[in-house]
This record gives C-alpha cells, structure tokens and sequence, in this order.
C-alpha cells in the first residue's frame, strides 16, 4: 500500500498539485514531492496525471503486508434519513469488548452531510472513543459507489485492525463492495464475535451448511477483519460515564465515476406495516396453524398484547403472510422482551433468528419439538385451543 513518483518520468507540469484535494503534493526542483503523512490515496493525482508518472499501489493485507500498522476496532454508524440505526449501538455495544480484549481504540465511523452531526453524541454514549466523519452532499442519502469510494479512503489512510457493519440490505450491500476495494476478508452474518486470546486475532462465529453448524471463521493474513452482523443479535449497552471524545472530520474525494448512477427520488414503502427488529413482543405463527386464514388467531393475540406478527418460513413460502414478518436465519433476527411461538416446530433456521430473545412461551402439540429445548415456558397442546384461551384471558384481566 504505497504511492511514489517517478523521478525520470515527472516533467514537472502541476497538474497533480492542482488535483490533489488534501494539497499533499508540493514541487521541489521541479520535481513532485508527496507529503505521506497527508495523502490518503485517494488517487486524484494519478488520474490527472499524462506521464505516468504517479505509481499507486493499494492492496491491503496478504502475506507480505505489515499488519502491526493496523490499529482499532471500526463500527459502520448506519443511518436512515440523518438518524443513526439501532444496529450500530449495538456493533458498538459488541466492540467495546474487542477492544478492549486488543487495548485499542473505538471508533465509529459517520456518513452524511453537515446535518448529521447532530447524531455524534449518541455515538460517544455507547462507547466510542472516537469517531470519523466522513462528510460531502453525495452521502446525505445511502448510495453504494460514493459510500463505498468515501470509506475505503479512510481505511487507507486510518489503517483499522477490525470493521463491523450490520447485516442489514445497507450493510450487506456496503460491505461486499467495500471489502473488494480494499483486499480485506468478509465473514457475513455473524451470530457471535470474539478475539483469540494467543493470535489476538478475531473470531468470527456464523452458521453454515443451512444452520446446522456453527462455523468460525478468521482472517488471519488480512486486514480490516470485516464481519456483518444482524441486527438484535447483540445488546446495545449505554456506557455509564460517557465522554465525548474525538471527532476527525474527513472529507472523501467522490470523482464522477462514482456517480455513474443517480439518486433521484426516495419512496417509503408503505405496504410494511411491521418492524420485527424493534418490537418488544412478537407472536408468531408456524406451519400448525394448517392454512392462511388461520393467522387471524394469531394477529388477535398480538393486537391485544401490542405485539407484532411473526411468521415461521415454511408459512411465508406457503403463501400465507408475507415475507416481512419472516423470523429466523433467511428472514429477522429479533430480540424481544416476549416471543411466542405458536405451532412452530422450531427447526435451527428459526431458533438462530429468535433465541437470545428475553422470554420465550412455546405452544406446540408435539412434546419433543425442537422449540421446547429454547422455551423459558412450553404448554403441550393445540393452539387452537390455547391461543384463543390466552387472547380472551389477556382480555379479561385488562377489562
């Protein structure tokens, strides 16, 4: 990962001191010198220069690389319409212990305009130590090339040991590009994140083979190690005494390439009415409830707890409910206060999308079902008989 010019080739024209943006690049002698402390590679030089005088070279990692460079635990603060996502609490909630396991630094790493500063401090209370802003008009709204281009310049030139983003359609999107461009490793959906306690290097635990084993997965000759993780799989923790600490403020060159396609108009899509990852209760329907139409016990149930509705896959791919109340491995990953689970077998792909979830009620008229082995309480019984029971009951007490 280097940049030099060459001598015999430079006939000391300016043309790479007038498009350099970090003004990193002087003339001495006629001759052009680049400051290394400033540049951040970001290549504008050698795109402007017509004699080839400029050699970049910017593969990360691999056998021959000097990892001890690499320094840090990055977290990817994704945010929506200039709020910061859930998901990114939590990945800082996560990698305040990888750090600390390395005694390295924190940081978070910002996207957007000159509004988005409003977020920064909601970054510091759950743990960063430092954050990078990373700030132009073309990262207001998530767009892949121009946040993909913005990025991988500051890990160039900042050097993080670990990048986490969330599995989210953002970040799973981000990340493949991002890991691409900058010759890293990518272990995608990870349920579980640890450091090697003789290699110091990370861990990265993910299911494999359709959820029947758990695979850990290391990247040993690269760098930044970069894992996705899925929302709700990890706490988001506020720190007890946070203090507010760096802010770096970096402004990425985004050339027209990266601009090939154009945002031209964002629409919400209204036919989502449900947001699993951030509900507090959720109650969910399996194959048991036999046909569609039967989901009306289940959205009864769920309305008059002030729940949302889950689905199991093999409902979703009957037909019967949608795929945005999909829980499990292909679908969400949830975390709520309350789970039931009515007339779900409970077969691994659905236990990785809803286990760490805080109470967990089974109703399932097969005694060794699979979900009974995850439930906090089980009733062994028709849910057609137990959810109608459990709707009125709730009811009653309620008046």
């Amino acid at each position: 990962m280097s940049i030099k010019i060459i001598a015999e080739k430079c006939t000391g024209c300016t043309l790479c001191v007038k498009s350099c943006p970090f003004a990193a690049i002087k003339m001495v002698e006629r001759k052009a010198v680049i400051d290394l402390d400033t540049c951040t590679l970001c290549g504008a030089c050698v795109e402007s220069c017509k004699f080839n005088a400029i050699d970049l070279k910017k593969e990360l990692g691999g056998a021959d690389a000097d990892l001890s460079h690499f320094k840090g635990v990055w977290v990817f603060a994704e945010q929506r319409e200039g709020k910061i996502q859930s998901v990114a609490y939590e990945l800082l909630s996560e990698g305040k212990k990888l750090a600390g396991v390395l005694k390295t630094e924190l940081c978070a790493v910002l996207c957007g305009d000159q509004n988005i500063e409003e977020e920064l401090d909601h970054l510091f209370d759950y743990g960063a130590d430092k954050v990078y802003l990373l700030i132009h008009p073309e990262l207001k709204h998530y767009h892949t090339a121009p946040y993909t281009r913005a990025i991988a310049e500051a890990i160039t030139k900042y050097k993080p040991e670990i990048m986490l983003l969330g599995a989210t359609t953002m970040g799973r999107d981000l990340a493949a590009r991002l890991a691409i461009r900058v010759g890293a490793g990518l272990t995608a959906d990870c349920t579980g994140l640890d450091i090697d306690p003789i290699k110091k290097i990370l861990l990265q635990t993910r299911p494999a083979f359709g959820g029947n084993i758990m695979a850990t997965i290391q990247a040993p000759r690269h760098r930044p190690q970069m894992s996705t993780v899925r929302p709700k799989v990890f706490k988001k923790i506020k720190v007890a005494a946070p203090k507010k600490g760096e802010v770096i403020r970096f402004s990425p060159v985004i050339n027209a390439e990266d601009l090939l396609v154009k945002l031209l108009e964002i629409v919400a899509d209204e036919s989502v009415k449900v947001n699993l990852s951030e509900a507090e209760i959720i109650v969910s329907g399996g194959r048991g409830l036999q046909e569609a139409k039967n989901f009306k016990l289940i959205e009864e149930l769920a309305a008059i707890l002030g729940g949302a509705v889950g689905a199991s896959r093999a409902t979703v791919d009957a037909g019967w409910i949608s795929a945005h109340h999909q829980v499990g491995q292909t679908g969400k990953t949830v975390s709520p206060k309350l789970y039931i689970a009515c007339g779900i077998a409970g077969k691994i792909q659905h236990l990785a999308g809803m286990q760490s979830s805080d109470t967990i009620v089974a109703i399932n008229k097969d005694p060794d079902a699979p979900i009974f082995k995850v439930a906090t309480y089980g009733i062994v019984g028709d849910l057609f008989e137990y959810v109608p029971l459990l709707t009125r009951q709730i009811k009653e007490l309620r008046g």
